[in-house]
């Protein structure tokens, strides 16, 4: 399993991201990364850091984990919260900790 961290993240800011749902190639926009606040604790393995993505399609897709793939990083899983809903379409949120 790799250990995410933003630095990962950073550099794909407005890339696509697709996951496969239902056997159906979904692109999911990285639209930001941004770390998040945090006091430096013994043990704490990497600094916490939030991502948003935008996914167009009309359907909602549930939280969940999805199997996300972009050239660069390769096939990995991530955590996939819906936040809120625009007029391009749904934004999802992962959260690293």
């Amino acid at each position: 399993m790799q250990f995410l961290q933003l630095d990962h993240f950073a550099g794909h800011l407005n890339e696509t991201f697709y996951v496969d749902i239902d056997q159906v190639r979904t692109p999911f926009v990285l639209v930001e990364a941004r770390p998040l606040q945090y006091r430096p604790m013994p043990g704490l393995v990497r600094a916490p850091f939030s991502l948003l993505f935008r996914n167009e399609s009309a359907i909602l897709f549930p939280q969940r984990t999805y199997t996300m793939n972009i050239d660069g990083m390769g096939e990995f899983g991530i955590f996939l919260v819906p936040i809120a809903r625009d007029k391009d379409g749904f934004i999802y949120q992962a959260v690293f900790n």
